[in-house]
């Protein structure tokens, strides 16, 4: 099982992320840490610029980004926000888990 996170931002910082990491930067450290807690073959993350849309799907969040003032990078999983601005682990880890998906079990050293 392979479950897509999307998230949404542009090179520009939203006024009140200045301090925050970029929606690019979310991206990766999003992929680092559901990668370690999941592994890397059950998530796949993707980035997509609101401002440049491809998809269809891309552009329904980008014109809800715009119209509904979101704050971004706002972090998508199957249709559901669960990030928006500073998002938090927690969060993504609980909707992950709901969706079935099982924390890799590491091997604890017994010395």
């Amino acid at each position: 099982m392979s479950v897509e996170v999307k998230v949404y931002g542009t090179e520009q910082l939203c006024a009140s992320c200045v301090n925050l990491p970029s929606a690019k930067e979310t991206a990766e450290w999003l992929q680092a840490a559901l990668s370690r807690k999941f592994g890397s073959d059950s998530i796949c993350i993707t980035y997509s610029d609101f401002q440049q849309p491809q998809t269809e799907e891309d552009k329904s969040w980008s014109k809800r980004i715009i119209e509904e003032d979101l704050w971004y990078p706002l972090v998508v999983i199957s249709g559901e926000i669960v990030g928006e601005g500073n998002p938090k682990l927690k969060n993504i880890y609980a909707k992950l888990e709901s969706m079935g998906l099982q924390p890799v079990v590491e091997a604890v050293d017994s010395e």
